[in-house]
């Protein structure tokens, strides 16, 4: 299908809409190692939907109340208080520089994954990251989900839930795979009925109907950032449209983002100006 047509279908706020109805988001993310990236997400997500629910631990909450400036129709919460807002949110992003933990750390370790507040006091972050996501995501099938990074690192295959959108890079995927015992892409996303944005010089897109492979960006692209940035993307425009459709806009409105900022700043920009740029390619793309 021509991208116009994906771009027809996104959704528009109305003129008459209230605070709320244009989407509302959790992110959960953030580490004590990694405290930009979910922060990224966060940025460009609170400038396409009308709410924006930020969970990390302290320290990443205490950055963005300090940038509360940027972010005033959001509302920071505590881990022990997320399930209050999935409950109410549209989608969930869940993973943006979470961190990832052996195998042997996992299986050593032990814990209810039916109980959060258990969870929430693991001190060793990549084994948080993986019964975190096991837990939410397997109480919560029914919602709107977004797993990207040390999240979906961490996801055993069989917890996916429907119609969840998954942005892997190449070795991200491959590990999903190799989990899944299942080396094709098209059988992996028909099995788990979910959609893949792989990420990549092009990004494929699949679910088990449809593919999409979309090109550009360029190599100012590869730095830090940018995946969390389309991560936050990604969730934003799944709040109020279809999953393949959320995946295939947001990856080809992130390409053409990096695109114009090369025109205007050849190869040296990074992740919060592509955060900058995607509202007005937005604009550029969506708007009459």
């Amino acid at each position: 299908m021509e991208i116009s047509n994906y771009l027809k279908k996104i959704y528009i706020p109305k003129a008459d809409s209230h605070k709320g109805q244009n989407g509302r988001l959790l992110i959960i993310g953030g580490s004590y190692l990694f405290h930009a990236a979910s922060i990224w997400a966060l940025k460009v997500a609170s400038r396409i939907v009308d709410l924006v629910h930020y969970s990390s631990i302290d320290e990443n909450n205490k950055i963005v109340q300090d940038l509360k400036k940027e972010f005033e129709d959001g509302i920071v919460i505590s881990r022990s208080e997320i399930e209050n807002y999935i409950k109410e949110d549209d989608c969930i992003l869940i993973g943006p520089g979470m961190i990832r933990s052996e195998r042997a750390e996992i299986l050593n370790y032990k814990v209810s994954i039916l109980n959060l507040e258990e969870i929430n006091k693991i001190k060793n972050e990549g084994v948080q990251t993986y019964f975190l996501t096991k837990y939410l995501v397997r109480k919560y099938p029914q919602k709107k989900w977004v797993i990207d990074a040390g999240a979906l690192q961490m996801l055993d295959p069989e917890d996916i839930p429907p119609n969840a959108i998954l942005t892997p890079h190449h070795k991200e995927f491959d590990l999903l795979k190799s989990k899944s015992k299942i080396d094709d892409a098209k059988l992996f996303v028909k099995k788990y009925s979910c959609v893949i944005l792989l990420k990549g010089k092009e990004d494929t897109i699949a679910d088990k109907n449809n593919s999409e492979i979309i090109s550009g960006g360029n190599a100012g692209m590869t730095k830090g950032g940018t995946g969390d940035v389309l991560a936050g993307l990604v969730a934003a425009l799944y709040c109020k449209n279809d999953a393949f459709i959320s995946a295939v806009t947001a990856s080809y409105v992130n390409k053409k983002a990096g695109d114009e900022l090369y025109e205007k700043m050849g190869l040296w920009f990074n992740a919060s100006d592509l955060a900058d740029q995607i509202p007005l390619t937005m604009k550029q793309l969506l708007l009459p």
